[in-house]
């Protein structure tokens, strides 16, 4: 952003920048239209948004696995669709940061939305999904899609 003297402020790109190589970590809300969606063979809202993600590291937290497997119809379907992505397991870190989260939280989170806010904190990576109340303590770093 240029400054009123019409000189570029140092650095000025540099945020811009840096969000553009942060990982994206993707909510199930997300994977489950992004499906629904490509079975249609419709541009719905997430792949829309899968475009203006292009170049940037997709990653699943082990949690939104385990709720896609979960709900499928298709077990050994819905594993083999997850293999394009990076799965990020939870480890000491994300559990430090979610009880560090919960315990300072007005109101507590759900439990699978405060793993994925900890995790996605811990590997500095944006959110892209479509629960608005469960993601706002991230701020810009939470991407809605719809």
């Amino acid at each position: 952003m240029g400054r009123r003297d019409g000189g570029e402020r140092p650095g000025a790109d540099s945020e811009e920048v840096v969000s553009r190589l942060r990982p994206i970590l993707l909510d199930t809300s997300f994977l489950i239209d992004l499906e629904q969606d490509t079975a249609k063979g419709e541009l719905g809202p997430a792949r829309r948004f899968l475009s203006s993600l292009r170049g940037r590291p997709l990653v699943l937290s082990i949690v939104t696995v385990e709720e896609l497997l979960e709900g499928a119809a298709d077990e050994a379907a819905a594993a083999a669709s997850l293999q394009r992505f990076a799965i990020q397991g939870l480890h000491l870190a994300q559990a430090r940061r979610c009880a560090l989260l919960q315990r300072r939280a007005t109101r507590r989170m759900g439990e699978n939305d405060a793993w994925l806010v900890a995790t996605a904190e811990s590997i500095n990576a944006d959110i892209v999904g479509a629960d608005r109340i469960a993601f706002e303590r991230l701020g810009r770093r939470y991407l809605r899609y719809r």
